[in-house]
């Protein structure tokens, strides 16, 4: 397993989580802001990698955070090769519409 193969199956990961608000899944919604794979020194069995994400939120009040971050974490921890994963909430910068995919855009009728 290399760090691409993680990398990858992180971002199909996070395209099954979705807000139960919006109908667009977060990576595509723009809300997933850094992925960082790297690769462990000592690893636990056959994970040998740590998946850190930064992610915010459509709005800093979204009643549905616990629920989108808790699953995240579970997906992530799923993830084959994986030792750890950290999901780590940021608001900088300030989402908006713009950090949409143009799919996401075009499913939400803005364009």
């Amino acid at each position: 397993m290399t760090k691409y193969d993680i990398e990858t199956k992180t971002v199909d990961m996070l395209k099954t989580v979705f807000d139960p608000e919006i109908p667009v899944n977060v990576y595509d919604l723009g809300l997933i802001y850094k992925i960082e794979v790297t690769e462990v020194e000592e690893p636990k069995e056959d994970a040998q990698f740590d998946v850190n994400v930064d992610m915010t939120l459509t709005a800093p009040n979204c009643p549905a955070a616990d629920f989108i971050m808790e699953d995240i974490q579970q997906k992530l921890d799923m993830i084959k090769g994986v030792r750890t994963a950290t999901v780590n909430l940021v608001f900088e910068p300030e989402w908006n519409k713009d950090m949409m995919s143009e799919e996401a855009k075009l499913d939400l009728g803005f364009m």
